[in-house]
Parts: structure tokens; C-alpha cells; sequence
């Protein structure tokens, strides 16, 4: 039976994709009675353990585990509230069984919003799970549809967000539906209580959304760059041969099965994003055409497996870069910096002795309420990575700027978007254009001052 004396006890395992986030926690649950629970969005979905990165059941070593394979190719990704909801429900499942709840996957702003106590997610730990079909029908509408529900409820988190932005955009509304109260103004009252945590500025009824929901020890299990970008590689190239094209076409003529019935699908959400899919289409569609010569299927081949290495090494820097920023911004916000640690795992033939047998100690010392050491001493990595790379200024209401650019037809929503973008080739570019575009048309008459003065400008930058 695990120690349960204080406030009882939960382990999350995150890092990016490929860095053994899974093995980790089967070794917690095998040796401290644990029971693991699924914090990987694509992994929600039935069936395609390729596509998805699902641990293959004859390395689970018999741990339970939970949220895994349990919604539908035909459902919707579930929503931060949904997903805390469910969490929250199996976690007390497994205490009452006695056992450890082990949190682990790569869909960080889940686990972020399942750990801390946040009243944009917060439903009771007693509530019955959330299946989607229960959910408001307007979290169904597309996307544009939902932006103008939201600007109604809550105009300046409709600016906040990219028109484009779906999950963030229903997020915001949903968070209207649950609370009946703005996102912007809870994060506003959340960055107060942040920056005079002396003042009481929490409403009735609101939750402390800095602090821990739970006794909490984070594990990061991280790698240098360039050598997790290698093991990324080849972790596709392995997911080839294993079958994925086979998945890729099981996943096709589940498509085309739900065009025929007259279903509509919109593949820019749900398991149609999982990488490893979109990047083989052009590929399937020849192979299914039957037109082209083997060198032409090979080189499409190719460019499809290149495609998905790039966009699997993409993921896992975006996955960093939330733990380092937000996770890591939250954890210090909570007083929680003891907590968290990092296990360097580049050295692969020592996986077990850097990562497992580390993880492992940290797992017994803080079940046992014993002292942890300074998280920075693991390693050099460990010393370099848990330094916040840049202050979290997501909820920043005063740094939000939307602007759009009618001659690049793009829009931002941060002052650092916008300066991004205005300094880019792209836009340099199209405006070099514009400019030659509009002194060829004003050779029989005068450009406006005013457009005059824009152009000058951007020659000046230029």
C-alpha cells in the first residue's frame, strides 16, 4: 500500500514524444502499486497504436491503464474540461483501491490544468465522467461559428486568440458555458493574485488556481537535442516497418466508409491531425491511382516518411517548449520548484540506470515525505533546462495585440507576433511588391500621402 499521510499522493511523468515517458511509469507502477493514467490525446482514440504511439500491450508489464483507447475514431478530441473531469474520476478510482495514481502523456496543457487547481477546468472529484455527447452542441459548431458565440460572451478573449485557433477558441467559450463567467476576466484575477498574492482578490466560490490539487511529484524525462532529434528518426523509420502504412490505410477507408454513408469529416481536428496520417496521403492516393512508376512511388515514399520525421521533431519542440515556459512557470507560481525534476536520458544504454533508477529513488522519498534533493543536481541538462527559458505572458491581458495584415492576409494576436511577422522575407516580400505594384499604377496619378508615407517607411526598414 502506497503512503497516503498528507495529502495524497500523484506522480506525472511528462517530456517530449520518444523520450520514454511510458517505460518510466510502468517501472513506477510495477515497483509502488501504481495504476497509469493516459494524458496523451491521440492516444484517447481506439485501435491505431502505430499512428498514435500506444505501448504495446506486452510491455505494460499487467498495469492498468486508464483513458487509453477510449473514444472513437468518429469523436471529437476531448476539451481541457473534459479530459480534468475524467482524470479526476479514475484518480479517485485508483485511491480507493489503495494504489498510486501515475499521470502520464505528452498532451502537456492537460496534464498542466489537471494538476493545478484551476477554475477554468475545476469540476468535483465525484462527478461521473464527461463523454463528449453530453457537452454543449454549440462546442460542435466550426470554427467560425464558435468565434462569433464567443466574441458575444467574452470579446476580448474572441481577440485574443487566432481566428484559425480552434481548441483555444472552444476553450474559451466552453469555459463561459461550464463557469458562467468570462476566461478574461479569470485570468485576469489570476496574473492579480499572482502579483499581490498578500491581497485577496479571489471571488467567492473561486479556486486558488496557483496552487497544487494534489501532493505532486513531476518527472520530466528529457534529452539533449540533437540526440533525441536522431532517436525521433529513427523512432519513424521503426513505426514503418512495424505496419504504419497499414494503419494509414485503415484510418482512409474509415474515411471514405463515413463519405459514403453522406457523413461530413472535418480533418483538421480530432484523429485526422495524428502525424504520421496526413503526411502519407499523397503517397496512398498514387499507390490507390496505379498510375506511376515505382521511382515515382518511391520518391513520394520518401518525401512522405522526411515529412513525418519533420513534423514528429516539431511536436517534441513544442512539447519542450510548453514544459519549459508554462509548466515550469507554474510549478515555481505554486512553490512547487522541489518537486520537479528532470532525468537525462540522452545516454540511451544507460536509460535505466539515468532515468529509471533515479526516477525511482525520487518516487520513494517522496512517498515517503522524505527530503528531496535540488532538482538541479541530477545533471548538467537538469541545471539548464529547469531555468525557465522566457517568463509565461500567456494570460497577460495588457501584452495581448491583435492585428492583422491585409496585404500578407495574416493575423496576430501579440505585439511579438506582429513584429515577427512585419520582419519576415514573407511579408518584406509581398510588400516589396505592393510598392512596385503601386508606382506602376500612379505613373498617370499621385499615391494618397497617407499610402505615401506607409510605403517610404517600410523602404526605410527595408
Amino acid at each position: 500500500m502506497v503512503n497516503t499521510t498528507g495529502r495524497t499522493p500523484l506522480v506525472a511523468v511528462v517530456g517530449a514524444t520518444g523520450t520514454g515517458k511510458s517505460e518510466l511509469a510502468v517501472n513506477i507502477a510495477r515497483k509502488y502499486n501504481g495504476e497509469i493514467i493516459n494524458g496523451d490525446a491521440m492516444q484517447l482514440y481506439e485501435g491505431l497504436p502505430i499512428i498514435t504511439n500506444k505501448m504495446p500491450e506486452d510491455e505494460r508489464s499487467g498495469i492498468p491503464h486508464h483513458l487509453l483507447g477510449c473514444i472513437g475514431l468518429n469523436e471529437e478530441t476531448w476539451t481541457v474540461g473534459n479530459f480534468v473531469s475524467n482524470a479526476l474520476a479514475k484518480i479517485s478510482e485508483i485511491r480507493a483501491r489503495g494504489r498510486l495514481p501515475i499521470l502520464v502523456g505528452g498532451t502537456h496543457y492537460y496534464t498542466q490544468s489537471l494538476l493545478f487547481h484551476d477554475a477554468l477546468a475545476n469540476k468535483p472529484q465525484t462527478e461521473e465522467p464527461v463523454k463528449n455527447a453530453d457537452r454543449p452542441a454549440i462546442l460542435e459548431e466550426p470554427t467560425e461559428v464558435l468565434l462569433e458565440k464567443l466574441r458575444e460572451v467574452d470579446s476580448v478573449m474572441a481577440d485574443r486568440w487566432h481566428p484559425k485557433d480552434r481548441r483555444k477558441i472552444q476553450r474559451s467559450l466552453e469555459i463561459w458555458l461550464q463557469t458562467g463567467r468570462k476566461a478574461s476576466d479569470i485570468y485576469e484575477e489570476q496574473r492579480t493574485r499572482r502579483e499581490a498574492p498578500d491581497q485577496d482578490t479571489t471571488p467567492e466560490g473561486a479556486e486558488e488556481a496557483s496552487r497544487l490539487r494534489m501532493r505532486t511529484l513531476v518527472l520530466w524525462v528529457g534529452a539533449q537535442s540533437d540526440v533525441l532529434s536522431k532517436r525521433l528518426d529513427a523512432r519513424v523509420d521503426k513505426m514503418v516497418t512495424q505496419g504504419l502504412l497499414n494503419e494509414v490505410n485503415t484510418l482512409s477507408d474509415f474515411y471514405d466508409g463515413r463519405i459514403a454513408d453522406g457523413e461530413s469529416i472535418d480533418t483538421t481536428r480530432g484523429i485526422w491531425v495524428a502525424i504520421g496520417y496526413k503526411e502519407f496521403l499523397d503517397y496512398q492516393a498514387a499507390l490507390r491511382k496505379g498510375d506511376s512508376s515505382p521511382a515515382q512511388l518511391n520518391k513520394l515514399l520518401a518525401l512522405a516518411i522526411e515529412k513525418t520525421k519533420a513534423g514528429t521533431r516539431q511536436y517534441a519542440k513544442r512539447q519542450i517548449r510548453w514544459i519549459r515556459i508554462k509548466l515550469n512557470n507554474a510549478i515555481d507560481t505554486a512553490g512547487a520548484k522541489g518537486s520537479f525534476f528532470m532525468l537525462d536520458g540522452s545516454d540511451l544504454p544507460n536509460w535505466e540506470q539515468d532515468v529509471s533508477e533515479i526516477g525511482l529513488k525520487l518516487v520513494d522519498a517522496f512517498l515517503k515525505e522524505e527530503t528531496l534533493p535540488d532538482p538541479s543536481s541530477l545533471s548538467p541538462l537538469a541545471a539548464e533546462m529547469l531555468t525557465a527559458s522566457k517568463p509565461d505572458t500567456s494570460a497577460r491581458a495588457d501584452l495581448w495585440s491583435r492585428k492583422h495584415c491585409e496585404v500578407c492576409n495574416t493575423t496576430s494576436v501579440t505585439e511579438s507576433d506582429w513584429a515577427v511577422h512585419i520582419n519576415s522575407k514573407r511579408h518584406k516580400k509581398a510588400m516589396s511588391s505592393q510598392r512596385k505594384r503601386a508606382l506602376n499604377s500612379t505613373a498617370q496619378q499621385p499615391m494618397p500621402p497617407a499610402a505615401q508615407d506607409i510605403f517610404e517607411e517600410q523602404a526605410k526598414e527595408d
